[in-house]
């Protein structure tokens, strides 16, 4: 079968999702054109050859509707010819498109496709309407006649269940943005960020990390989710899940350049890493978040790899108990788990972050010199995508 190879992978800095934030200013559209249009220049590549742009984004709504992956290739000035969609996993929205792209190339219905994906949390924030008025609907109910709870509260149940203390998650906390921090101030991040003009000027960096912060100031914070209602439904759980071990609300956009390996060879352009496999996993939609250790299990098992075969985890740091349970149940090494920090110190900008991961992974394993690189991340409604690529 043809190898799906990856030539180039780019994001945005990120911005804080409110009002205020570094990108707030920037429309959702403009925000997603700016990376397109720089991953064309890049690479010196005619926007016309590619075959399609898939775009992941969560709250389509609003300034984000009308299937916004059209509006950004039309806003990057590509030719009307190239084609878009956009498409819905939840917080995995773009690591689908991604998928989607790659399975394109090797099935032969594409040789130069765009996976990628934006979100802007300051303009359309979640709960806009028309985001979830009645996402469940009465047959969904009848089947879950207890109601399914918020993220937040799934994260609870994680840390409940795994015993995870609120001071290994304050602490995974402060690391995640320690090493954000550290990768950052070593340049770590220059090649795969992309400028994004802003008032004033223009933003290449990550506005949501705090590399001072330790785990003795995130334990003064108060936890998020013991409503009392909360606390009634589950008195055995020992609240314990904070703004500060939580991704915060973020702005962003990133985009990788997917083409065939004789499609890159031809154009003279250098694969950088292939897919080497595909996973995707449900799992309870109450716990919600722990379909990442089924899927990264189904991933490893269809190459024969095992968790210590591979060189880099990026695992999404929607909130710290995800990645810690997914490192237990793994049995991962903890220093390969998101080693230049996570989302909860580079942000969460939802239908951005499965291919700001994808670009973070492939430029670790760049600079170490590493082979194999998985990542996986908690959708909502109990969802998982898992991706193996390997460095070329």
């Amino acid at each position: 079968m043809r190898d799906a190879v990856i030539v180039d992978a780019v994001r945005t800095g990120s911005g804080r999702g409110k009002p205020g934030g570094v990108l707030s200013g920037v429309h959702p559209v403009d925000l997603l054109a700016a990376v397109l249009r720089q991953l064309a220049e890049r690479n010196d590549l005619d926007p016309g050859r590619i075959d399609d742009v898939i775009a992941g984004c969560v709250g389509q709504a609003g300034e984000q509707s009308l299937n916004i992956g059209r509006q950004a290739v039309l806003a990057a000035g590509w030719p009307v010819s190239v084609p878009a969609t956009t498409v819905d996993r939840q917080c995995g929205s773009s690591q689908q498109a991604a998928h989607f792209a790659a399975q394109g190339v090797m099935a032969g219905a594409y040789d130069i496709v765009v996976a990628c994906g934006v979100e802007s949390m300051s303009r359309v924030p979640m709960g806009t309407p028309g985001m979830g008025e009645d996402p469940y609907g009465p047959a969904m109910s009848r089947r879950f006649p207890e109601g399914l709870v918020n993220q937040g509260i799934s994260a609870e149940l994680i840390a409940d269940k795994w015993s995870i203390s609120r001071e290994e998650l304050d602490a995974f906390a402060a690391r995640s943005h320690r090493l954000a921090g550290a990768a950052g101030q070593a340049g770590a991040f220059d090649r795969e960020i992309v400028p994004v003009s802003v008032e004033g000027g223009e933003h290449t960096s990550d506005q949501t990390v705090r590399a001072a912060t330790t785990p003795e100031k995130l334990a003064g914070l108060p936890t998020s989710f013991a409503t009392p209602a909360a606390r009634e439904r589950f008195p055995h759980v020992d609240w314990r899940i904070t703004p500060g071990n939580s991704s915060p609300l973020t702005d962003g956009a990133s985009a990788v350049l997917i083409m065939g390996e004789d499609t890159a060879k031809a154009l003279g352009l250098r694969p950088r890493a292939r897919f080497h496999s595909f996973a995707l996993a449900g799992d309870d939609p109450l716990l919600m978040l722990t379909a990442p250790i089924p899927a990264t299990e189904r991933a490893l098992a269809r190459v024969g790899l095992t968790i210590d075969d591979i060189d880099t985890y990026e695992v999404n740091e929607a909130f710290a108990p995800v990645p810690l349970a997914w490192a237990h149940e793994l049995k991962a090494d903890p220093e390969r788990l998101n080693p230049r920090g996570g989302a909860i110190a580079l942000g969460h900008a939802l239908g951005s972050s499965g291919t700001r991961l994808l670009t973070t992974m492939l430029h670790h394993l760049e600079d170490t010199d590493g082979r194999y690189g998985l990542q996986t991340m908690c959708e909502a409604g109990g969802l998982a995508n898992a991706t193996i690529i390997e460095r070329v």
